[in-house]
């Protein structure tokens, strides 16, 4: 029988802080991909080479992991006084589906560039040299990002010597501002980002028992519990976590119990195919550690630990959207948190992660008895890695 020849799509391969994706404009999908549905949830995970029962991604251009299984659309925005709006796919690896729940931080950074690159702002926006700030609409969630793109003699300038850890080479440095970040999705819309309206919450969870949990819908919905209640210190890197199956299955009954409480889930089975969201993060005191790199994490060096889990498996470093999450609950007296930092008030923490350290801001207030955070800030960098077609059979 004739067999179609593959499709050729224009695609850029992008890195964004310790993220990697396929990026698309939206014009240059095939029409049936250009709407949400079936035909572009198709599209993307042969793009990425899911579902991969051997778990490898060999036949796509994921990198089978939760950090290099992802696809990113662009477009000039719907929204008055944004230039872009950007939609984030998170394909998983071994199983059909795109989880379209919640946002990528860290390939957020990498969109300001693309956009910039892909013609999207005017001409006249960009300097000979300096910075041009791109507006950015979050598509999956209704949020603003502040891109602030570095330029050098016209064009974006990619390479610097700003070191993000968890990046092996250096880059330009780009200054990400998530404006207004806390989503009132799920729980109580009159409770704000605590969709519960409680700083910690008594968390019941079968076959683990009761333990403490700060859940917070702000950058990305995360059900926060300390490090020694799980038995651990908050120095764990991957091969402890990852390499541990009774202790992936507590964790996953952790997030499914904190999904059911924050109403983002009605039954536990439904967690199966919201693996994106929420995140589960354990936080513990500031505690020494050599890094995944072998760079040595002294305890003055940070405020913090924290160990986060993104689509069942321990994160090699920390998810951008779970940093903004880290910062606004660190910015509360009386979150767990808050109570890892020291407690107090504070609008920067800087917090160990498997691959070093990361310092964030967030601005939070007190209105009515309802916390609500107005912006988190932090530091990343992108680059473009490959730019042409991606080449995929017809789906």
């Amino acid at each position: 029988m004739p067999f179609l020849p593959q499709l050729r799509i224009p695609a850029t391969y992008m890195r964004g802080g310790t993220s990697k994706g396929v990026f698309f404009r939206l014009e240059d999908l095939p029409p049936p991909a250009q709407v949400p549905g079936p035909a572009r949830d198709a599209l993307l995970m042969r793009v990425i080479g899911s579902p991969d029962p051997y778990g490898k991604h060999t036949d796509g251009m994921g990198g089978a992991t939760s950090s290099t299984s992802k696809c990113v659309i662009v477009s000039p925005s719907t929204r008055p006084d944004h230039d872009v709006d950007y939609l984030y796919g998170q394909v998983a690896i071994d199983s059909a589906f795109v989880d379209w729940s919640g946002n990528c931080g860290n390939l957020s950074t990498a969109v300001g560039p693309f956009a910039i690159m892909s013609g999207y702002l005017p001409a006249a926006r960009i300097p000979e040299s300096g910075t041009v700030t791109v507006r950015v609409w979050q598509a999956n969630i209704g949020k603003t990002i502040l891109v602030h793109v570095p330029i050098s003699n016209g064009q974006v300038q990619e390479t610097g010597d700003f070191m993000l850890d968890g990046v092996a080479f250096p880059a330009a440095e780009i200054v990400l501002e998530f404006l207004d970040p806390a989503d009132d999705e799920g729980g109580d819309a009159t409770a704000g980002m605590f969709p519960t309206g409680q700083l910690v919450d008594r968390l019941e969870v079968p076959g683990v028992g009761t333990l403490e949990a700060t859940l917070i819908n702000a950058g990305i919905p995360t059900v926060f519990v300390e490090a020694s209640a799980l038995g651990l210190d908050g120095t764990e890197l991957q091969p402890a976590v990852n390499d541990n199956p009774a202790l992936l299955a507590r964790l996953e009954a952790i997030r499914v119990a904190g999904a059911l409480r924050m109403g983002l889930i009605r039954t536990p089975e439904e967690a199966a195919t919201r693996q994106h969201t929420p995140k589960l993060a354990w936080v513990a005191p500031p505690r020494g550690y050599q890094a995944a790199s072998g760079k040595p994490i002294a305890a003055s060096d940070i405020d913090l630990n924290v160990r986060a889990m993104s689509m069942g498996k321990l994160h090699h470093a920390m998810m951008g959207t779970a940093s903004v999450a880290i910062a606004t609950a660190a910015a509360v007296p009386g979150t767990l948190v808050n109570r890892a930092a020291g407690g107090g008030q504070r609008d920067v923490v800087r917090f160990g992660h498997p691959s070093g350290t990361l310092r964030v801001g967030a601005s939070v207030r007190q209105v009515d008895g309802r916390w609500t955070v107005t912006r988190a800030v932090m530091s990343r960098s992108a680059r473009v890695l490959m730019e042409g077609w991606v080449r995929v059979p017809p789906v």
